[in-house]
């Protein structure tokens, strides 16, 4: 499995509902909620998050990448959210919160800043939908891709393997056509694009070649295992 999520944070905010649509062959549309609190930028909130899940079919992952997550995270499933991540930097109760975001009917899933590792968090994976591992420092789009964190990936996957977990494995920050490869073969399924896709002549294009990118490397490396 190898599924793109395009960041709509490299989107023009003048024409979310166009730049949605200019996608709709992707797997989800990954939508960045900062409060310029826990990162230093703001960018949209329930209103637009609403108007956003009805002008696209192509289902909402909601990175929420804001102070009180407990509080906040089950508006954005009202709000039309299919799968809401939550920083465990952030999270009061971070297991109550996923049964929360789950019991109101979307994918529950957390988020790992760069310096945060995996392993003080393994007893948590089986409360978990996803799992997302930043490769970069959360707050802007635009960012090189820290190869330090392949490592981190690797030892995620073990662990959702070693546990026998349906858990997918997400990755932020950086991925494009030169990176996604290596993420794959790390062990993630689950890619955010931004400017890779936005920034294509043909954003439906970008998505359709970085899938089949991620699918050959996956296939090739852990596939088989997994």
């Amino acid at each position: 499995m190898a599924l793109i999520n395009p960041s709509i944070l490299s989107a023009d905010f003048a024409r979310l509902a166009e730049e949605a649509k200019a996608v709709e062959g992707a797997d989800w549309l990954h939508v960045d909620v900062m409060d310029n609190h826990f990162v230093p930028n703001l960018t949209l909130g329930v209103p637009v998050v609403e108007s956003l899940s009805k002008a696209t079919d192509t289902p909402l992952d909601l990175h929420l990448m804001i102070e009180d997550p407990d509080r906040w995270a089950p508006r954005y499933v009202e709000a039309g959210a299919g799968s809401v991540t939550f920083h465990v930097e952030a999270a009061a109760a971070p297991v109550r919160l996923a049964r929360e975001i789950r019991a109101q009917g979307a994918r529950a899933s957390m988020a790992l800043k760069p310096a945060t590792p995996i392993e003080p968090y393994e007893d948590l994976l089986p409360e978990l939908d996803m799992l997302l591992i930043m490769t970069v420092e959360p707050g802007f789009g635009g960012q090189a891709f820290l190869d330090i964190m392949l490592p981190k990936i690797r030892r995620t996957r073990e662990l959702i393997s070693r546990h026998g977990l349906e858990l997918w494995l997400q990755v932020d920050g950086g991925v494009s056509a030169d990176t996604i490869e290596r993420c794959a073969e790390a062990g993630a399924d689950v890619f955010v694009a931004g400017s890779a896709v936005y920034g294509a002549d043909d954003p439906a294009k970008a998505v359709r070649d970085l899938r089949e990118k991620a699918a050959a490397a996956t296939a090739a490396s852990w596939g088989c295992a997994h």
